[in-house]
């Protein structure tokens, strides 16, 4: 009778057990993904007291990947790992069946795992056998133990799922949380970049003679002149600007051919032509222009601005409800800046000029791009880097397939391209009539449902079958959240983009990439040495 028995236990311990382990993959996973998570979270973390100690913890990662390291089959930290995570789990039952001391002993083997992993992640040593072996050893007798208590099946494995939706719905919230504390570095001004904008708002306020200055330059004859090389950036950040200029004139072959037209916005006009009148550019001819002077930009003319102005824009953006059910990033504020969506206005800015390069101001330049107003852009409006080569920059990918709209009219397999050096033919651009093509898409999409914000999907309908594919070494981008560029390819780079969060002028930049833009900053600006030690 006894053989019986055991016989008949058997099949039901044997279930218990597949279930088990059937749910520990799912539930390692979970698990992982929230500690990594967590981890990753450090990153962010760039204005807090422990900056000393954030850089120890850069320079260990040197000589351990953590990451490898856990998700090697034969690592101590995997086993200790994923012991950890079935012991939560058994934590939980242990406490629904009221047995509190199996519970306590449990979490205090889990709190010593946790403790030699965040060991291992801080200081980039792997995990010894003398240490992690007394830990898995005694807590595989305690996982044993539990399992020989015979909790019901039935509960145990729903505890185990309600646990792992938990854990998910953590790393989902850990997901979110990694997002916005990336948004908010990203688009925080730093200290030393607001108190230069003060200093230099000061000088520009203290000389007339430089404001008299400023308005008889207006009318200088080289600002249309088709013979020269025109190139407009529109930003308000001053010292990014600067980089792009002072970048472009170092590298050019002659820079007294150069015209810089710069637009910015009522803020900081004072404080950009202060900059800008104050340095020398080897001859370079610079204008600065106010936004807010373009009568012409208003909400009778332009789309973007009636809808930037619509209450449910501002709701979106400023509301009590901001945030909620919204990507972080899409609430960046350059999706409100009128700034951004200049690019599309360039003939209406200069309509005496022939040809122009349009630069972002988180670019620097590495090579003389004089040779861009020869290129031979066979009749097309914009010559540009296309980056298709990356799987996921195609047209699919920005815009909403879904509606006929746009399905009956494009390719979904189209090459996307890039914003940041574009060379444009405006005598094209005006015959091709891009701009009310951008003002009917904009139209089209007042609801929001062709696609997100931004300025690329209305780019990539605006100038389908007008953008001539330039050679890939004109333009590299990713330096602002790669961290895998190759070196040959920046190196080559006629200009190197920092697109992405991780600007150079931000404390989350990419070390191996922020000395690229900062040799062009003229450090030896009074303003700049003030800000730096205030």
């Amino acid at each position: 009778m006894r053989r019986r028995a055991a016989d008949f236990r058997r099949p039901a311990r044997r279930r218990f057990a597949y279930w088990i382990w059937l749910l520990l993959g799912a539930f390692s996973l979970a698990g992982l993904v929230l500690f990594f998570l967590q981890h990753h979270h450090r990153e962010y973390r760039l204005h807090s007291p422990f900056l000393e100690r954030n850089a120890k913890v850069e320079n260990s990662a040197k000589r351990l990947n953590f990451t490898e390291e856990i998700l090697s089959a034969t690592s101590f930290s995997r086993q200790l790992s994923e012991q950890m995570v079935l012991a939560k789990a058994y934590v939980i039952i242990a406490k629904e069946h009221n047995n509190l001391h199996l519970a306590w002993e449990l979490s205090s083997k889990i709190r010593s795992c946790q403790l030699l992993l965040s060991k291992a992640a801080m200081t980039g040593e792997p995990v010894t056998m003398e240490e992690a072996g007394p830990v898995i050893k005694s807590l595989s007798s305690l996982i044993f133990k539990a399992q020989d208590v015979h909790y019901d099946i039935a509960t145990t494995i729903v505890t185990m799922k309600s646990y792992i939706q938990a854990l998910e719905e953590r790393a989902n919230k850990a997901t979110i949380q990694s997002t916005v504390f990336a948004q908010v570095s990203a688009e925080a001004l730093p200290k030393s970049l607001h108190c230069l904008n003060v200093k230099l708002m000061a000088d520009w306020l203290k000389m007339t003679s430089r404001q008299k200055f400023s308005h008889e330059s207006r009318i200088s004859p080289q600002l249309t002149d088709n013979n020269l090389y025109h190139f407009c950036i529109f930003s308000d950040n001053v010292l990014a600007t600067s980089v792009v200029v002072n970048s472009t004139v170092i590298n050019a072959s002659h820079p007294k051919r150069f015209v810089f037209h710069i637009v910015t916005d009522g803020i900081i006009y004072g404080a950009m032509k202060a900059w800008f009148l104050s340095n020398d550019l080897k001859g370079a001819t610079i204008e600065v222009q106010n936004i807010e002077e373009f009568d012409w930009l208003n909400e009778s003319y332009a789309p973007i601005v009636r809808q930037l102005h619509s209450p449910e824009s501002r709701a979106f953006y400023f509301g009590p409800f901001q945030g909620v059910n919204v990507e972080p990033k899409l609430q960046n504020p350059k999706f409100v800046s009128l700034l951004n969506h200049l690019r599309f206005y360039i003939p209406e800015i200069y309509p005496l000029l022939e040809k122009i390069v349009f630069l972002d101001d988180d670019v620097v330049v590495q090579k003389d791009l004089s040779p861009l107003f020869s290129l031979d852009l066979h009749g097309n409006v914009n010559g540009a880097v296309e980056t298709c080569l990356e799987a996921f920059h195609r047209y699919y990918k920005y815009l909403n397939f879904s509606n006929s709209i746009i399905s009956s009219k494009f390719d979904p397999q189209a090459c996307g391209w890039a914003f940041g050096l574009n060379i444009f033919d405006l005598g094209a651009w005006r015959k091709a009539n891009v701009t009310a093509k951008y003002h009917y898409w904009q139209e089209q999409n007042a609801d929001g449902t062709l696609w997100k914000l931004g300025t690329l999907p209305p780019a990539l309908l605006s100038f389908y079958g007008l953008t001539e594919p330039l050679d890939r070494r004109w333009h590299v981008l990713g330096l602002g959240y790669d961290l895998n560029i190759d070196s040959r390819l920046i190196e080559s780079a006629a200009v190197i983009h920092f697109n992405g969060n991780m600007k150079p002028w931000l404390k989350l930049a990419i070390g191996r990439y922020k000395p690229l833009w900062q040799r062009y900053i003229n450090q030896s600006h009074p303003h700049l040495q003030d800000c730096a030690t205030g």
